[in-house]
């Protein structure tokens, strides 16, 4: 490959489709001679139609601009110059030549016929961990001047810069994994594999010596394993018990402030470590309630020597307490403290199955770009934790067959034992003063009686609020038509070719003797399948004549007490006859791979990573049949059983559910009794100062303190509560005019605030409502509108694209009620458009308001209200994140004033100036105030 000369090109055009008449409005082509960027060539062009509105806002490129500029016919032949003999690139090069070759056929021109080169596909692969491969994104992570994103001489510049830094990239990259990715990169999109064989011949010019970091085994370039144990008490060194010491450690905090409920939550913890109690401790935003528990955490395990188990949430906290906290801690102590995070084992990377499905022929493009990106990725991960990698839904398909699934099956040496990450971060967290987890892993642990995580005693819970509802998630099951089908789909017949046929074949190949007829097993798979889809239609069948409720499509209902029902005896038969054909498989295809074992020495390394696959598919298919026995055939009284689902999508949306009614008891047996301390806390326990509705809900009861921590931030001074007296009460009207409501009212507000808003919904469809309205209004035209599940994009990419924009107005449901962090003046106005009641009609909810009455106990008093305030103090919690912040919060539900329940919101939250206004004394409040 001549790499002599490349033409970086970007485009700006008036739409996406060519075909359908859009034009180009902007062309710049950055020149690449010998790795080095010589010259630029920029010119706008009149498109000869309007520009769309859209591409005004996104490129700053308007008719005025253009009115003026060469057709591209006039620019044709100095582009046919410019690209011929040459590689073309772009970012998604596809879009751009795609257009450049419409125009350039239509001037008469000959278009272009060399290679390409993606930046980014090869972005997927240099730089497999990026959290996005947009152009501003990867030119923001590398520091790249790139002052005008969307304007073509920008983003051309900024491709090309990309471009040279990635080739810097591939050249430091070792031989051994150059030469797998040169193999690979032919089945990709644009011509990556010219550029990758360049490299090698350059490199196979040289002894190569691999870096000290790096270690080559069987075929793989990987990094090396660094061993490490455990740091025991070497002296004895005393927890800073007096105020001035612990001021003292913590002074050397690059943002130290004094805050006397820290200090005391410290004390609190460690007394609770040595005294053997659990503790719940609320602690308000502001206090630094990692650090003050993470500090007492390492004195108590350095001078125990036993570990500490830190269990949160969300990866996003995980993240922090890794990349922020744990760098801190451990400039504070005066001694060193290992910390490790664990994770499940479906986690982490097999390198045994790795090596021998990287020898697997398979073209399928995700396949390829997964297995490109892996190589890159092992040269710097250490975990080997594919919470690392950007992948592909296809990539994270492939995954599947990648992921630990524990050991090897039988006895039988792992080569890669050495390498194991799993293995490594298991004996990691053993020797670990502190374990990082997460609530899933834990309840999985306790679940299985302490086989995942090292053995320990003491239990940090962060984010404890959400401790209930994990474990009813993780003690219950559920049972889905997607992942049936998918499992059907992964074992199929002998005629679909699938596991099954593999297996059979693999028999065939070595002429093994088995006990079995290939098509009794292959009559038994097809009957199953069969019968489960039969069962899922009956499924269907029981959802379609429930009640819709306003505009939504997903329908529940509850299989307690069911009995009396017409349609329950008819399941049942069909779930009888589903679990005998299912355990039939199971029988069948385990006597197959039990024989089989015995052949296990002669089979080759690809041979025996698909006996892994077919052991770990056989426990996934006994989970099945486990699954439908406990949820259908022997119900619980103790538990809710329900079936959900979009009646536009039966029996793929079909999803059955079950889940304990309380996990107090089952807390308590598994977890309370067999821990010496657990501390339980998070910003949001108590209401209206009381932690009896979060015990109650966890079944804590004996041996345990609670403390309460305000935040420290002057909510009084920096903020204000308004609610609106002339919204119509909310359960008076019907669910399109509260919203119509809620949008007239919006739009004033957003103007006053000038977006930097955040509102927040508890029902998905009035969310949807109340955005069209705004949207098409047509007042808000300089706003920029993103909601949840309709612009697209993760929690944390709305966030972040909020943060990026003046006037930005951000809609969100559910997860955007907590975990979501906008420092400064991002945020100056939170919304909470109703109380946050569950429906009293979710299954879960229903069984548990009946318990409720038949202990004479009120369900609303008991339940519903207190959980509503809970997600309420974690709604306000959004709009002061540091002590310097100030905004305003509007809570439109009258119900806040009006009703004798509440108070109890108003009395849970920090002490803020509360006004009742109408529209137009709410709009002079916040221009007053902001």
């Amino acid at each position: 490959m001549n790499l002599q000369r490349m033409v970086v090109m970007d485009l700006e055009t008036t739409g996406n489709a060519p075909k359908k008449g859009d034009k180009i409005i902007q062309l710049s082509a950055v020149i690449i001679e010998n790795g080095k960027i010589v010259d630029q060539f920029t010119s706008f062009l009149n498109p000869q139609q309007p520009i769309p509105v859209f591409i005004e806002e996104l490129t700053g490129i308007n008719h005025s601009i253009v009115k003026g500029a060469p057709l591209f016919k006039d620019i044709a032949p100095k582009i046919e110059k410019l690209v011929e003999g040459a590689i073309f690139v772009a970012h998604n090069v596809q879009f751009d030549l795609t257009f450049l070759q419409s125009e350039l056929m239509e001037s008469e021109v000959n278009p272009f016929s060399g290679p390409t080169i993606d930046t980014v596909e090869l972005a997927k692969i240099i730089l497999p961990t990026a959290d996005s491969y947009k152009l501003s994104d990867l030119s923001e992570q590398f520091s790249f001047q790139h002052d005008r994103p969307h304007q073509a001489d920008s983003d051309a510049m900024v491709t090309a810069e990309l471009l040279l830094m990635f080739m810097d990239k591939i050249q430091k990259l070792p031989l051994m994994t150059l030469k797998k990715l040169s193999e690979l990169a032919k089945d990709l999109r644009s011509d990556l594999d010219l550029l990758f064989d360049y490299f090698v011949q350059q490199k196979e010019k040289y002894v190569e010596e691999l870096p000290v970091s790096l270690e080559s085994y069987r075929g793989l370039v990987i990094g090396k394993n660094e061993q490490s144990s455990k740091v025991e008490a070497k002296e004895c060194i005393h927890y800073p018990y007096t105020e001035k010491k612990k001021l003292q450690t913590l002074k050397q905090m690059d943002t130290f402030e004094k805050r006397t409920s820290q200090l005391e939550m410290m004390d609190n913890i460690y007394d609770s470590f040595k005294n053997g109690q659990h503790c719940m401790i609320e602690a308000g935003t502001g206090i630094g309630k990692s650090i003050a528990y993470l500090l007492p955490a390492a004195y108590h395990s350095y001078q125990s020597n036993k570990t500490v188990v830190v269990s949160t949430h969300t990866i996003q906290l995980q993240g922090q307490l890794l990349e922020k906290e744990i760098p801190t801690l451990k400039k504070l102590l005066p001694f060193s403290i290992m910390v490790s995070l664990l994770k499940g084992k479906s986690h982490y990377l097999n390198l045994y199955k790795f090596e021998q499905l990287l020898k697997e022929e398979d073209k399928q493009y995700d396949t390829v770009m997964t297995k490109m990106q892996i190589l890159v990725w092992l040269l710097d991960t250490e975990a080997g934790d594919v919470d690392e990698l950007n992948l592909s839904s296809g990539g994270k398909l492939f995954w599947n067959r990648l992921k630990h699934d524990g050991d090897l099956i039988s006895n039988h040496k792992n080569p890669w034992i050495e390498w194991d990450f799993y293995t490594r971060a298991k004996r990691q967290a053993s020797a670990a003063n502190i374990v990082i987890t997460n609530h899933s892993m834990l309840l999985t642990d306790v679940k299985t009686g302490g086989t995942t995580l090292p053995e320990y005693d003491y239990l940090i819970i962060d984010e404890a609020h959400h401790l209930e509802g994990v474990a009813r998630r993780y003690l219950g099951r559920s049972l889905d038509f997607l992942s049936a089908r998918f499992l059907m789909g992964q074992l199929g017949t002998l005629e679909q070719k699938q596991l099954f046929y593999k297996l059979d074949q693999l028999i065939h190949r070595h002429a093994l003797s088995i006990p079995y007829h290939p098509f009794e097993v292959d009559s038994l798979i097809g009957n199953s399948f069969e019968e489960l889809y039969e069962f899922f239609q009956l499924l269907g069948e029981v959802l379609r004549p429930m009640k819709m409720t306003h505009a939504s499509h997903k329908k529940k209902i509850s299989f307690h007490n069911s009995s009396g029902q017409k349609w329950k005896k008819p399941l049942l038969y069909s779930a009888e006859r589903v679990y005998s054909s299912v355990r039939e498989v199971e029988e069948s295809l385990r006597k197959v791979v039990e024989h089989v074992m015995k052949y296990y020495p002669t089979l080759t390394h690809r041979e025996k990573v698909f006996l892994q696959e077919c052991h770990l598919f056989i426990k996934e298919w006994e989970e099945l049949s486990t699954s439908l026995n406990q949820m259908i055939l022997q119900e619980e009284e103790e538990e809710v059983v329900w079936l959900e689902g979009d009646i536009r999508s039966i029996p793929n949306s079909l999803e059955l559910t079950t889940q304990p009614i309380s996990v107090g008891k089952l807390l308590e047996e598994l977890l309370y009794k067999r821990k010496q301390s657990i501390i339980l806390t998070s910003a949001t326990l108590t209401v209206e100062g009381s932690f009896s509705y979060f015990q109650d809900a966890i079944g804590l009861k004996n041996n345990v303190t609670s403390f309460q921590f305000l935040s420290p931030f002057a909510f009084k001074e920096k903020s204000k509560l308004l609610v609106p007296t002339d919204i119509p009460d909310i359960q008076s009207v019907s669910l399109e005019e509260y919203s119509e409501a809620i949008a007239s009212h919006l739009i004033p507000i957003a103007e006053a605030t000038k977006g930097r808003m955040l509102i927040l919904f508890t029902s998905y469809e009035m969310l949807k409502m109340t955005y069209d309205l705004m949207k098409e209004s047509g007042l808000l035209e300089d706003y920029i509108l993103m909601a949840q599940g309709i612009t697209g994009g993760s929690r944390q990419r709305l966030t972040k694209n909020f943060q990026r924009f003046e006037k930005a107005i951000l809609f969100g449901t559910n997860s955007f009620w907590e975990g979501v962090d906008i420092p400064g003046d991002d945020l100056s106005c939170l919304v909470l458009v109703r109380l946050p009641f569950s429906s009293p009609e979710e299954p879960i909810n229903k069984v548990k308001s009946q318990k409720l009455q038949q202990l004479g106990k009120n369900p609303f008093y008991s339940y519903s209200l207190p959980e509503a305030v809970i997600r309420f103090k974690q709604g306000v919690g959004r709009l002061l994140r540091r002590s310097s912040d100030r905004g305003v919060i509007i809570v439109f539900d009258r119900r806040i004033h009006t009703t004798r329940y509440g108070n109890a919101f108003l009395k849970s939250i920090p002490d803020i100036p509360v006004r009742q206004e109408p529209l137009e004394g709410m709009i002079d409040v916040i221009e007053n105030w902001l």
